[in-house]
């Protein structure tokens, strides 16, 4: 018999989501489920995909072992990159700028706080507001200030608690969206486990931020992945 996955069952534990509702969602037996559990089985790619999206966690980090071969991973990291940054502080402000200036279909941002892009960005409400003028949609998504999803990223990093208070400073800066057409503000409880990914998607260009754990946003790698034909 093989080794318990941990971290699967953990994460089945934590989002109260039943092996009998995972077999639902993955469109196999609630007895596949428990193999995937004990002795640990890898399931197939799209079952791994579905049962992560299902939970809210990372594939990689519920599946760690599952590998690809090394050809398709040297592939994919030429084909789904254009640039690889070493921390945030690396990336130009031109970049950040061309996010919204040059948007003409969609501005998504996915993050906790955001307080970097709209510290950098004075007129951040503005230029969104000017993007959602030239038909853009615009969707931003932070993290909600009473969540246990905040209070554990702000253990991790060790925040002393203050996350929460970053959150609700932040959002003041995209009061002015309130009511604006083509603009939609919204909270998240996303539990991010050991891999973060922050998003910030202009078009079909987005630059998604990997935090390696303990290092926290500023430490953070930025990664400008390329559109892939077809998506």
């Amino acid at each position: 018999m093989g080794p318990v996955n941990e971290r699967l069952r953990t994460a089945m534990i934590r989002t109260g989501v039943t092996a009998e509702e995972l077999a639902l969602c993955c469109g196999v037996d609630p007895k596949t489920i428990e193999r995937w559990v004990s002795p640990g089985r890898v399931p197939h790619r799209t079952h791994r995909w579905a049962a992560a999206r299902r939970l809210g966690y990372e594939e990689s980090y519920l599946w760690p072992h599952a590998r690809r071969p090394a050809a398709r991973r040297a592939e994919a990291a030429q084909s789904e990159l254009v640039k690889l940054y070493a921390d945030r502080a690396s990336v130009p402000r031109e970049v950040w700028l061309r996010m919204l200036t040059d948007a003409t279909a969609h501005v998504d941002v996915l993050v906790f706080s955001g307080t970097f892009y709209a510290q950098t960005q004075p007129r951040i409400a503005a230029m969104l507001a000017a993007a959602a003028g030239r038909g853009a949609e615009v969707r931003l998504c932070f993290g909600d200030p009473a969540s246990e999803a905040v209070a554990t990223r702000d253990r991790e990093e060790g925040l002393g608690g203050t996350l929460a208070a970053k959150i609700r400073s932040a959002l003041t800066y995209y009061r002015p969206l309130v009511g604006t057409e083509g603009c939609q503000i919204r909270l998240h409880s996303t539990h991010a486990v050991h891999v973060a990914v922050p998003l910030r998607r202009r078009d079909h260009r987005q630059p998604a931020r990997l935090r390696r754990g303990g290092l926290g946003e500023p430490g953070a790698a930025p990664a400008a992945p390329r559109r892939r034909p077809g998506r």
